[in-house]
């Protein structure tokens, strides 16, 4: 089930507070969907930088897109584990034109 927005505050404030490293909103975001820790520790290594993407004009409407292409979720965790610079490229103006053109080729 989702967390509503002040349990993913309350948790990030936990986090920052007891002295371990501060969760960035897009970890507790995705940790609130059900995103399991090893997931997340593989997402935060092969991100390259701060794991700290914008959640919602990034996150959200990448998974979001993802779904609507009919992944299902463990298919979007395991997508976006492996795949983390997905986070990084623009879904307008390089994932959607890159989806129409496989689709375009029949794939």
């Amino acid at each position: 089930s989702l967390s509503g927005p002040s349990s993913v505050c309350s948790r990030i404030l936990a986090r920052s507070s007891s002295g371990t490293d501060a969760v960035t909103a897009a970890e507790a975001y995705l940790e609130s969907l059900g995103w399991s820790e090893e997931t997340m520790n593989k997402l935060k290594s092969r991100y390259h930088q701060k794991f700290n993407p914008n959640v919602d004009g990034i996150v959200k409407p990448l998974l979001q897109w993802l779904g609507d292409l009919g992944l299902s979720d463990q298919q979007v965790q395991k997508c976006v584990g492996i795949c983390p610079k997905l986070l990084r490229l623009s879904l307008e103006h390089k994932l959607k034109p890159f989806a129409r053109w496989l689709e375009d080729l029949g794939l």
